[in-house]
């Protein structure tokens, strides 16, 4: 396994990516949200749903757990498959950094088993779970960084400036 793919940043949409492998920030029903996780499953299509209610019925009654990964197909994307991971709910106490770190460790471990080389990812749990901005960046550079893998690529697919900001201060990227 290789120790560090190269880091590059996207201000857009991930739905456009073109990867090995796209993340879904999803719920844990798997069965399509708003954000990205509705986004993905729109522009993706029915295949995908299909084969998250499939997982709900052989593995996952009741639910994805928070910090695990799963893949489907990736429907009409541009991609092979779409890794799907629930990151953590930021609340007034806080949040488990943790199980952030962990949505990005399973992801690239289910990238891995599939052999994927192109990952992108989302800013998992900074919509409506609200995890800070900073410290989100941080620790999914830190987390990609630090993980051993053989993914050559991994793309952070931004949707905001501030976003695009926060990220690009922890991967020592200049703004576009």
């Amino acid at each position: 396994m290789t120790s560090t793919p190269a880091l590059t940043l996207v201000r857009g949409d991930i739905t456009r990516q073109s990867a090995d492998a796209i993340v879904n920030a999803a719920n844990s029903s798997l069965l399509g949200g708003g954000g990205v996780d509705g986004a993905i499953h729109r522009r993706g299509g029915p295949e995908i749903l299909a084969e998250c209610r499939a997982l709900r019925a052989a593995r996952y009654g009741k639910g994805l757990p928070t910090g695990r990964a799963v893949a489907t197909t990736a429907g009409r994307l541009d991609a092979r498959w779409v890794i799907h991971t629930v990151g953590p709910v930021y609340q007034a106490s806080g949040g488990d950094p943790e199980l952030l770190a962990s949505c990005y460790r399973e992801s690239l471990r289910v990238a891995d088993e599939l052999g994927a080389r192109t990952v992108a990812f989302p800013a998992i749990s900074t919509g409506v779970y609200r995890w800070p901005m900073d410290d989100a960046a941080r620790i999914a550079v830190e987390t990609v960084r630090g993980t051993p893998t053989d993914v050559e690529k991994v793309t952070f697919v931004l949707f905001d400036d501030r976003a695009y900001e926060a990220f690009a201060a922890r991967v020592g990227t200049p703004r576009p």
